[in-house]
């Protein structure tokens, strides 16, 4: 199902133009060595594009017309192929060096069955050598009080978001209001833990090779709050 639509397309660009995207094309660009990058939830081009600007190949995959065609208006955006599916099944034409996957996309497949078919996926995108990147929040399930399903993550007069959690399917739902525009959005989603991920990535025949705390390779710590990881062909 696609919940990214015309609403959520209109003011993407603009609730995550804070985002950081230099740190990120300098590794996705390192990481690719001079070969072709495939992006899934390529949306509307946030890292594609800058990626490609680089002169890195890149091509994408995204379950929405809608993100797609913000993609469409913009520079550079003709060098991009990009195909319409979900990230799990859709397959694209050629050999990567590199499949990638950011910004918590991952969650965006609700089962775990497609999780692992997104890998798998993935894995069949890469060439002999290549990487699989993933870039995904960790649950913050230490803020979270016995009893209490709600988390609040931005409260603004512009926007209020809320995490509702439910521990038992490992689901995780992102509320969104914005009280101006009397408008609400949310997106179910899955939280996977780093081993789980692991297991993911062996199920496709990948090992684990880096992971980090960030996009700036910091140490992945108990502390931290996302991790980017890196597998690659066994």
């Amino acid at each position: 199902m696609n919940r990214f639509g015309e609403d959520v397309a209109a003011r993407y660009d603009a609730e995550t133009a804070d985002m950081p995207v230099e740190p990120v094309v300098e590794l996705l660009e390192a990481l690719a060595g001079g070969g072709a990058a495939l992006e899934l939830g390529i949306g509307t081009g946030r890292i594609a594009l800058p990626l490609a600007a680089r002169g890195v190949r890149v091509s994408g995959i995204d379950l929405s017309p809608e993100m797609v065609a913000r993609l469409r208006e913009k520079p550079g955006a003709e060098k991009i192929e990009v195909a319409i599916g979900d990230c799990a099944t859709t397959r694209v034409e050629g050999s990567f060096s590199l499949v990638y996957i950011v910004f918590n996309t991952l969650m965006n497949l609700a089962a775990q069955d497609e999780q692992v078919e997104c890998f798998q996926n993935a894995a069949a995108h890469l060439g002999p050598h290549g990487l699989l990147v993933v870039e995904i929040m960790l649950p913050e399930l230490q803020r979270l009080p016995r009893g209490e399903t709600f988390l609040p993550f931005d409260v603004s007069p512009e926007h209020l978001g809320f995490d509702e959690y439910d521990v038992a399917r490992q689901s995780l739902t992102s509320h969104h209001y914005y009280p101006a525009e009397g408008a609400y959005a949310t997106f179910p989603g899955r939280y996977v833990w780093p081993a789980e991920l692991d297991l993911m990535a062996r199920l496709a025949g990948m090992r684990l090779r880096e992971r980090w705390g960030d996009w700036d390779r910091s140490p992945f710590t108990s502390e931290s709050v996302r991790h980017v990881s890196v597998w690659g062909k066994a």
